[in-house]
C-alpha cells in the first residue's frame, strides 16, 4: 500500500488513506455486491470515517479519494450514479464489471474525443500525441 499524506478536509489533521479506512471500505462494500445494492456516497462515507458528514461536496471528498487511490492500486470498486440514486459497490458477475469498465472507457473517449476537436486534430493524432507524452514522462521518471 503507497501511503498518502493526504488528511480529511472535514476534520484536520485526520489521515484518509489508513489501513483501518481501507478496511472498512471493503468490509462495507462487500455487503453491497450488485449494482442494484450500491450504497450512496453519505452512508457509505459514514460507515467509513465513523462520522457524519454535513457538506456533500467537500466532507465526502476523502472518501472519493480513497476510492481513486484504491483504484489505482486495482481494486475492482464499481460506481454507478442516476437521479434516483447511485453509489458505490462490488460487482456480482464478472459481467457486470466489464460493464462499468465499458461505461468508464466511453466516457474517457468522449472526453478525448472532445479534445481532439477542439486542438482541430483527428482523434487518432491526439491519442498517438498522448501516447508520445505519457512515454517521454515514464522515460524522465525512469
Amino acid at each position: 500500500m503507497k501511503q498518502h499524506s493526504s488528511s480529511d478536509p472535514a476534520c484536520p489533521g485526520n489521515m484518509i488513506d489508513t489501513a483501518e479506512h481501507r478496511l472498512r471500505l471493503l468490509y462495507v462494500l462487500n455487503n453491497h455486491v450488485g449494482e442494484a445494492n450500491a450504497i450512496g456516497m453519505a452512508a457509505l462515507y459514514e460507515a467509513v470515517f465513523d462520522r457524519p458528514w454535513t457538506d456533500r461536496i467537500n466532507h465526502t471528498r476523502s472518501l472519493r479519494t480513497l476510492i481513486t487511490l484504491m483504484r489505482e492500486e486495482g481494486v475492482a470498486i464499481c460506481s454507478v450514479s442516476s437521479q434516483s440514486g447511485g453509489g458505490y459497490y462490488i460487482a456480482a458477475a464478472t459481467s457486470e464489471f466489464l460493464k462499468f469498465l465499458r461505461k468508464n472507457e466511453r466516457r474517457a473517449l468522449l472526453i478525448l474525443m472532445r479534445n481532439a476537436k477542439m486542438k482541430k486534430v483527428s482523434l487518432p493524432d491526439y491519442l498517438g500525441q498522448l501516447k508520445l507524452e505519457m512515454e517521454t514522462r515514464t522515460n524522465e521518471a525512469a
